[in-house]
């Protein structure tokens, strides 16, 4: 066996919102947690293609003719040309409450005999498989069972399933066992699944400038939610690299606080009436703390409202031989500033847009250590190792203090909060602030970072202020190549790393705000030639290989790229109505 891993562009993503798999150009599933998004996985061909596990199909001379997602759903149809003829792969995990947990497959008759193997790897390929025939299925590890439309042989490993030319089939992985299916179950399956698909869209509904694309955008924070509780994680893999053959490969299935102000930000600005901003809110607010040496909030959460686990090493090959291969996160630890700061933005969206104070005393608690402590170093929104004074920490949190101060129960109450917010204004402007009049990643420093395009997006002073004229004049020389941006990391490794795809997108927001159009769209149209022909973000560019790194898809970038869309349909709908009457 000599299987070569899927380009990160080539994936797709197949999901029920509790899990997801990833699917290759070539039909093969390549990463699978069953369950949960963070539990172990089952397949991780991704990070290790000898060893890791996969679902393959064997397909001589196959060349890929189409893959779409069917309506607005997660259910994906892959259709290939073969020598004689097509076939299709229909594949999903079932949604509602019809329908095994797990992954269907439904084949189509194909023009030449077609070979399907799945290769399992438990706990992340730490352990051997258990395989036993159990009636018509294959039992995995008393843990899963495979079904099939035609006999299944246990041979090296894995299970085999040949489906003659001419015939149609199907293959179900379910976590529990079944009664045995049938094509026209499946076919069932995959209807309810859709039904349940449309609901979940309908709760979205935008029309404007990249439509479709903001569409592909929904769908990515649709599938990586939780629906048991509404967190939503930052992306459905762990270990994809930011640097080809480099050691930055992290876990980012938790849900992260600095995440909640853009996610909730980009669906109550597209649309949403309500249910998944909300529920997120859920999440992040259920998970206070109640130990008083500890701060209020994690910088991230488990799906089980938990600090993450630490991290825990796997002797994986890795992608692109990648390593350390990670699980876990080791900054959970952390004192992140702008976590807190976005939390409070998210309920001033919700608050605002929903005429409500829900989780107002966890609000309220967050304001109040946010005003006591905002002065404290933390590690920046980059997580980085050591603690600084980092500037976007201080300036969320002013935002933050001053927008939830609307909500205040009384007015000393809303005065508190307002003095904090004033007392950082003031120490940014005397400590926050390069010889160069730019804003500064951290006190002291010289460095400038591209989440500072973000100040007045939030609010934090004018887009054409002497200190944002400043920023953008050093990103521009020192953090950009086209119109791609970079984020600056003190870290070793943080110059080698990808293009910062949502950093990118936060410069068009910043541009549209200086009502310079046509440069905004480039942008925009820059980030999205970074994406897959489905429309997934991962988090980082190679521009010079046009390569996509990082973990994938990253729900901050594609909701860094619903708000700047939003922002950018509302400045054209601004721009048209300001041309004068023709006369």
């Amino acid at each position: 066996m000599n299987r070569k891993q899927p380009d990160i562009r080539d994936l797709a993503v197949i999901g029920d919102r509790r899990t997801a798999a990833l699917v290759a150009t070539d039909g093969a599933i390549v990463w699978y947690c069953p369950e949960r998004f963070d539990r172990a996985s089952l397949f991780a061909a991704l990070l290790d293609p000898e060893r890791g596990g996969e679902w393959t199909l064997d397909l001589p001379a196959a060349r890929l003719a189409t893959r779409a997602y069917i309506e607005d759903s997660a259910v994906l149809e892959t259709r290939f040309d073969l020598a004689h003829g097509s076939f299709t792969v229909t594949d999903w995990m079932t949604a509602g409450d019809v329908g095994p947990r797990g992954i269907c497959r439904l084949f189509s008759a194909p023009p030449q005999d077609v070979a399907m193997a799945l290769r399992p790897a438990p706990g992340y390929a730490t352990r051997t498989a258990r395989l036993r025939a159990v009636d018509d299925a294959v039992c995995i590890d008393a843990r899963h069972w495979l079904y099939g439309s035609h006999p299944l042989s246990i041979r090296e490993g894995g299970v085999g399933m040949e489906l003659p030319a001419g015939q149609a089939g199907w293959a179900v992985l379910s976590d529990a066992p079944l009664a045995a299916p049938s094509h026209a179950q499946l076919e069932g399956w995959r209807d309810t699944t859709l039904a349940e698909w449309r609901e979940i869209a309908s709760q979205v509904a935008y029309h404007g400038p990249f439509e479709r694309q903001i569409a592909h955008s929904l769908r990515a924070l649709r599938l990586l939610t939780y629906a048991p509780n509404g967190g939503i994680i930052a992306a459905a893999t762990a270990s994809l690299p930011e640097i080809p053959g480099g050691t930055r490969n992290y876990d980012y299935r938790y849900v992260w606080l600095r995440d909640a102000g853009m996610i909730v930000s980009a669906l109550v600005r597209a649309g949403s009436h309500g249910p998944d901003e909300r529920r997120f809110l859920d999440f992040i607010c259920g998970s206070k703390r109640a130990e008083p040496d500890k701060p209020l909030l994690p910088p991230f959460l488990s799906l089980d409202l938990e600090a993450a686990p630490g991290v825990t090493e796997l002797d994986l090959g890795g992608y692109a031989h990648s390593r350390p291969v990670r699980i876990g996160n080791g900054a959970n630890r952390q004192l992140q500033l702008d976590g807190f700061g976005n939390v409070l933005l998210a309920a001033k969206l919700i608050y605002g847009r929903h005429d409500t104070r829900e989780h107002w005393e966890t609000v309220r608690e967050i304001a109040d250590f946010l005003a006591a402590h905002w002065h404290e170093p933390d590690h920046g929104i980059w997580e980085e190792n050591v603690a600084r004074q980092y500037t976007v920490g201080k300036v969320i949190a002013s935002c933050g203090l001053r927008y939830i101060a609307d909500f205040a129960d009384d007015a000393a109450q809303a005065e508190k909060w307002r003095a904090a917010a004033r007392e950082v204004e003031v120490y940014v402007a005397a400590h926050c602030i390069t010889s160069e009049g730019a804003y500064a990643a951290f006190a002291g420093s010289e460095a400038v970072d591209v989440s500072a395009v973000l100040f007045p997006t939030w609010g934090y002073g004018a887009p054409d202020s002497a200190e944002m004229l400043a920023t953008l004049r050093v990103l521009e020389r020192d953090y950009a190549r086209g119109d791609l941006y970079w984020r600056h990391l003190e870290e070793a490794g943080g110059r080698e790393e990808g293009a910062f795809l949502a950093g990118t997108l936060w410069v068009a927001q910043y541009w549209i705000l200086r009502g310079d159009l046509p440069r905004a769209r480039r942008m925009l149209e820059t980030a999205l030639a970074y994406a897959t022909d489905l429309g997934f973000f991962a988090e980082e560019a190679d521009p010079r290989s046009g390569a996509m790194l990082g973990n994938f898809p990253q729900t901050f970038v594609h909701a860094s790229f619903i708000g700047a869309v939003i922002d950018y349909r509302h400045a054209l709908a601004e721009a048209a109505n300001a041309k004068p009457a023709s006369t």
